[in-house]
């Protein structure tokens, strides 16, 4: 068995080089950093 062979069969685990939805977890990062801020302001802890 090859390294190439051995490599291919491999189960992929979900790293940097997947295929996603970039602009969806952009969108919900600044939404999650968003509510954070109201939180913070609301709770007066700034």
């Amino acid at each position: 068995m090859t390294a190439h062979s051995a490599t291919a069969t491999r189960a992929r685990t979900g790293g940097p080089r997947d295929e996603g939805p970039e602009f969806l977890e952009h969108l919900l990062g600044w939404v999650l950093v968003v509510v954070t801020a109201m939180l913070v302001t609301r709770l007066g802890l700034l």
